[in-house]
């Protein structure tokens, strides 16, 4: 790596981002934020840019995290917005690297994507290595990084972080699941037989600084833990862990009628391990569901 070294984050300010700068720092490497703003207070960035600018000059890494959320109703103009904030920005990233002569491009673009590239898969074991799914998810994913994959003419080496469900404190899905199973009411989705694909936010965040320091680490990365949990099971120990009942399972049809599309990313099987990042080296910090809600709750 080289001396000095600068990484530029595109979602600096969103719920995995805003951690990252600090962590990043604590290796050597100072961050260069991206708002629309232009600016915020995010600990460890010294400087802002706006995604108008896209200044990647001197930089050693560009992180893209930037996606509208998918946790909301896939009417026409929010499937519009998942591509413009996905597709859309990750070729204008691409774009700003081609702009820059080859001695002054980034060495490495780490970039957002998602397991919902591998569709419903029952109980099939899914490493990089296996083939796309075929569901309006999956061909977002994959178009998403097609965009990235652009990069690699460009010299660039690409990472392609497919990201499960992120379990962290004030992060939008554990608190979401943390309010119903705090009141009582929480259960399973569905059958509760689908495989949930999740990753503690202390794993994800050294993940993406792993990816910015490794030499080798290219190519489609499955961002989450090793010890996928059935959402059975998920539900059922994070009840136990807040000392509260899983009786009140929520039925696909009922989910299919209140959420529309977002229900198929719940109620979709994905046994997903991270195969490449332990073999690169990567040790998570939260191998399984049971330390990690050990972490969150206690």
């Amino acid at each position: 790596m080289q001396t000095n070294p600068r990484a530029a984050i595109i979602g600096v300010t969103g719920f995995v981002g805003a951690g990252l700068p600090a962590i990043l720092a604590e290796n050597g490497i100072a961050t260069t934020g991206i708002s629309r703003s232009g600016n915020g207070d995010v600990p460890g960035v010294d400087r802002w840019q706006t995604p108008d600018q896209l200044d990647f000059s001197g930089h050693h890494a560009v992180i893209n995290l930037a996606g509208e959320r998918i946790d909301q109703r896939w009417t026409q103009t929010s499937r519009r917005l998942f591509h413009e904030s996905r597709v859309g920005l990750t070729h204008q990233v691409v774009a700003a690297i081609a702009k820059l002569p080859q001695a002054e491009r980034p060495k490495v673009l780490i970039n957002a994507s998602a397991v919902g590239i591998y569709g419903d898969r029952d109980d099939e074991r899914l490493t990089e290595t296996s083939a796309r799914g075929h569901s309006y998810l999956a061909d977002l994913c994959h178009d998403w990084e097609c965009a990235a994959q652009e990069a690699e003419a460009l010299g660039v080496r690409v990472v392609r972080l497919r990201i499960g469900v992120v379990l962290g404190k004030k992060g939008p899905a554990f608190e979401k699941m943390l309010m119903v199973f705090k009141l009582g009411i929480g259960g399973r989705l569905g059958t509760g037989q689908q495989w949930v694909p999740w990753i503690h936010l202390t794993d994800l965040r050294a993940a993406i600084v792993h990816a910015t320091m490794s030499d080798t680490l290219s190519g489609p990365v499955n961002a989450t833990a090793p010890n996928p949990e059935r959402n059975r099971d998920l539900t059922r120990k994070l009840a136990a862990a807040l000392h509260r009942p899983a009786f009140c399972p929520a039925p696909a049809l009922a989910l299919k009628l209140v959420l529309g599309g977002f229900s198929t990313a719940l109620l979709s099987s994905q046994r997903v391990v991270p195969a490449a990042l332990k073999a690169d080296g990567f040790e998570f910090r939260y191998p399984t569901l049971d330390a990690a809600l050990v972490d969150l709750i206690q």
